[in-house]
């Protein structure tokens, strides 16, 4: 994979799992030769990105960020000003915007999903933000999880919220992140948040469907 993404400034959003992943989606990115910036917000969800206000301090997280070859860095403060996608945007001029988001709008522990209009019209907004300041998007959805406490992630729930997705990001290219393993395969800590084999793993793949979808037709360099 080194140098198959030679030349792109890659801005990466997401919640908790990219808290875990700053070390291994970031470097596997930098390993493809990008210049990557990422930043996690734990429990976000798509709106906090568009419309931001403060980070929950809760379950000993926050917020982290890391840039390029630098170590993370992470702050778990209370009342901590979230990250304004738009303020991002106009620091790195991104030629790709990568978002992991998904779990945030889950309901744990149901089956069912809360409203479809709460969630989409955040999706839309994130999505419609991105696509107007003219930047290829990629949107990692949320892998398997376990029915184990405490957040107990719900196949189901899993399935819906993957279709919903699927068909919303649009113009961001979705990944569907249930296709790299079989429920239960990965096994988690929580119910949700995945132990760190798996979360390498996941890197390995989310990577190589970011070079997969990769085309100087779609993404042109700045």
């Amino acid at each position: 994979m080194s140098g198959a993404l030679a030349g792109l400034v890659i801005l990466v959003i997401g919640d908790s799992h990219m808290m875990h992943m700053l070390s291994s989606l970031h470097s596997q990115l930098e390993d493809a030769g990008a210049a990557v910036h990422s930043y996690a917000m734990c429990g976000a969800t798509a709106e906090d990105w568009v419309y931001p206000s403060r980070v929950a301090s809760w379950a000993g997280c926050g917020k982290g960020e890391r840039h390029e070859t630098n170590p993370p860095i992470f702050e778990n403060q209370k009342n901590m000003p979230a990250y304004s996608l738009s303020a991002l945007i106009g620091q790195y001029h991104p030629n790709l915007v990568v978002v992991q988001l998904g779990d945030g709008m889950l309901n744990y522990g149901s089956a069912a999903l809360p409203d479809h209009h709460w969630i989409l019209d955040q999706v839309h907004a994130l999505a419609g933000k991105i696509a107007s300041s003219n930047i290829s998007c990629d949107w990692v959805g949320l892998t398997w999880g376990q029915d184990k406490p405490p957040y107990n992630k719900p196949e189901a729930g899993v399935k819906e919220m993957v279709q919903l997705l699927s068909t919303s990001v649009a113009p961001c290219r979705y990944i569907d992140s249930t296709t790299f393993a079989r429920p239960g395969e990965w096994p988690t800590q929580d119910g949700s948040h995945l132990t760190p084999d798996g979360y390498r793993k996941w890197s390995v793949e989310i990577t190589k469907k970011i070079i997969q979808l990769k085309s100087p037709g779609v993404m042109s360099l700045r």
